[in-house]
């Protein structure tokens, strides 16, 4: 859920990457950390497990201005993707306002995308939400590498609720694909934002760049 500072006249936005161990959600944050301007950014955190991690950092795009009077902040989230680390995953998931679920394209990956895929369902049943009821997008990570599912297979995979939402490919360890995939998250939360704020009369949503 949004928060909204009045005393610093800043909307506080959360954004989770979310998918299976290896997906490539670290080397997401990774390359969106260190391609934001430094003034527009906080540290890169992380949190180590034995065999896992989870990052966050909070930034300001570019053009910020998107509610008149506020500038937005977003916060960045991983999750750890081994299966031990779920009560982690589930406590990062509060307050989310987008998802980014990043996919392993390798064929051997498959069962472990769709596992992840439920246990990111269960873990918002938590909250009391639905999947379909916040912004998200798919993200289908290493496509440089050989045995990779076709994109077509993938979307019939993971993006077959009804409402298709949208998915890019990528590469991350490159930055491929990274921040057309933050991009679109960002403007998704943002409208979402926008549209319910406008029931309290705020109004003035403008164009956002982030890099």
């Amino acid at each position: 859920m949004a928060f909204v500072n009045q005393e610093t006249r800043e909307i506080q936005l959360k954004i989770v990457y979310y998918g299976p161990a290896r997906c490539g959600k670290t080397t997401n944050l990774e390359v969106i950390h260190k391609m934001i301007k430094s003034d527009h950014k906080g540290d890169l955190t992380s949190l180590d497990t034995v065999k896992d991690r989870t990052l966050f950092f909070d930034f300001m795009p570019l053009v910020a201005d998107v509610i008149q009077g506020f500038t937005t902040r977003f916060q960045m989230y991983t999750v750890p993707g081994q299966v031990m680390y779920n009560t982690t995953r589930a406590i990062v998931l509060r307050g989310v306002d987008g998802v980014v679920f990043v996919a392993d394209s390798q064929w051997s990956e498959m069962a472990a995308n769709v596992e992840s895929m439920r246990n990111l369902e269960d873990n918002l049943g938590l909250q009391n939400k639905r999947l379909d009821d916040i912004p998200y997008v798919l993200q289908y990570n290493k496509r440089d590498l050989p045995a990779v599912a076709p994109v077509h297979y993938l979307e019939f995979l993971l993006n077959n609720r009804g409402k298709r939402r949208p998915g890019f490919t990528s590469v991350a360890t490159t930055g491929s694909g990274v921040f057309e995939t933050l991009n679109m998250i960002a403007r998704l939360v943002l409208h979402r934002f926008v549209r319910d704020s406008r029931r309290s009369g705020a109004a003035g949503q403008k164009d956002l760049q982030l890099v």
